[in-house]
């Protein structure tokens, strides 16, 4: 083993710790406007928990399945010049909900909510009404379970919202908070009483194209590369950081980890684009408040379990978004993505892909069972559903113990006074999924957002422009 030596400190203008969609957006943005930056990345590969895999004519998501293109990932992705790889959904794609062992359509207009299934006539008269009447929120932070059954049903919980939660953030609405997973839905409440003439409202203003749900043509983890590619020598992997000082000068001094050697880094603006417990831990020396704030949001384990089918074994639906599970169903799957029929590429000639998800906050167990095991959980119980026969001619499994944070009671209040805490500390800023949503899109805005910060910062004091010593 080489033996461990400690470099001299370079001075670099900006620093951004961790390699994920937000740390590699920060930093392109930057290089972008001219800035010096080190993106570093303790891993061997950037992207994060965003990675696709090719094997067997398959092409499999290991991540998230696809995103939301809002304006902001478009405006990257046009920047990066990489628009012409994106494939968009069709937006009448069927969604399905799994209710008493059938397969139902989500309803897509007020015309379906009208005829659909999924709810009873109570429910649907309770949507009427809880649309159109004036209420107020409670001051206290109140659960996306408690909202729902307080504005409309118990019925609606356990058969739309519950399972659409589970979908984004593979969370427990009952501890979920409305304010922090849904805020707007939270503000149009406070502000206008009814949702409906808040909508209104808010439509009113709107501009812009709806975002629509898109991937690229070799999967998600070409927006990874492309941005790796770009940033070049300003984004370095296999270099975890140890340990981060504040200097008597307001700069800070960052003990960098990799290769056999210790590396000391001075910088006059600094991004943790970590999950919170480790931003938490590097900030410690700071402020003992930052690990007891960043350190309290948990996180969501998630299996993702890919399975590939020859088309002919499929006898039901498959044709579409996918499934959502509500967990009084008593499956352990808690929703399916029809991969393929998404999104062109993703399996031979004739074949079908599928990945669902096993695990979440409400069977964290299931997410860390065998591998193999879950392939025969998933396999029966998505068998049974779309009526599939045989075995599955190929099979891929990722283990996420640390897969979405949950934006439980008190997230809000928790991330603003780290915020606060934060602004104590010029030049220093947060990044990340457990910010202002786990999106891809909305880690792009705030990765943006902080960027356009560090400039005007460097802009109204002498930017440290030392170049980086090899």
């Amino acid at each position: 083993m080489a033996e461990s030596r400690r470099g001299v400190a370079s001075d670099i203008p900006v620093i951004v710790v961790g390699g994920g969609l937000s740390g590699l957006a920060c930093g392109y943005s930057l290089k972008q406007a001219g800035i010096e930056v080190l993106v570093l990345e303790a891993s061997d590969r950037p992207g994060g928990v965003i990675s696709t895999k090719q094997q067997d004519g398959f092409l499999v998501e290991e991540g998230p399945q696809s995103f939301l293109c809002t304006s902001e990932l478009l405006a990257l992705v046009r920047a990066l010049g990489i628009e012409g790889e994106l494939l968009r959904a069709d937006q009448r794609a069927p969604r399905y909900v799994l209710l008493r062992g059938q397969l139902l359509a989500v309803p897509l207009s007020p015309f379906g909510f009208v005829r659909t299934p999924l709810l009873t006539g109570r429910s649907k008269w309770a949507l009427v009404r809880g649309l159109l009447q004036k209420t107020q929120p409670p001051d206290k932070d109140e659960s996306l379970a408690t909202f729902v059954r307080r504005k409309f049903t118990e019925e609606l919980l356990e058969n739309l919202v519950g399972p659409m939660v589970s979908g984004i953030y593979a969370g427990d609405p009952e501890r979920l908070s409305l304010r922090a997973t849904f805020p707007m839905v939270y503000e149009l409440e406070l502000q206008y009483g009814s949702l409906f003439r808040g909508a209104m409202q808010a439509r009113g203003r709107g501009t812009g194209e709806r975002p629509t749900l898109s991937t690229f043509r070799g999967g998600n983890e070409t927006l990874l590369r492309t941005l790796g590619e770009k940033l070049g020598a300003s984004l370095k992997c296999g270099a975890r950081v140890a340990e981060i000082r504040r200097e008597p000068t307001n700069e800070f001094l960052v003990r960098v980890e990799g290769a056999g050697e210790t590396t000391m880094l001075r910088s006059g603006a600094l991004v943790l684009a970590t999950e919170p417990h480790v931003a938490g831990q590097l900030l410690s020396g700071l402020s003992p408040d930052f690990p007891r704030l960043l350190g309290e949001i948990e996180y969501a384990p998630v299996a993702e379990v890919a399975l590939g089918y020859e088309q002919r074994q499929i006898g039901g639906a498959s044709d579409g978004f996918g499934f959502l599970v509500p967990r009084h169903e008593g499956l352990r799957v808690l929703g399916t993505v029809w991969n393929s029929s998404l999104f062109p590429g993703r399996a031979p000639e004739g074949a079908a892909l599928t990945t669902s998800f096993v695990g979440g906050a409400l069977d964290p167990d299931g997410a860390a069972l065998d591998p193999q095991a879950l392939v025969e959980i998933v396999h029966t119980e998505i068998a049974r559903v779309m009526k599939i026969e045989g075995w599955p001619a190929f099979q891929s499994v990722r283990q996420y113990p640390r897969a979405l944070p949950q934006y439980n009671l008190g997230h809000s209040a928790r991330i603003e006074a780290a915020e606060k805490l934060v602004a104590h500390f010029p030049g220093l800023w947060l990044a990340g999924n457990y910010l202002e949503g786990p999106a891809m899109g909305a880690c792009v805005k705030r990765a943006a957002r902080v960027a356009r910060r560090a400039q005007e910062l460097l802009a109204e004091r002498p930017a440290i422009a030392s170049p980086l010593s090899s």
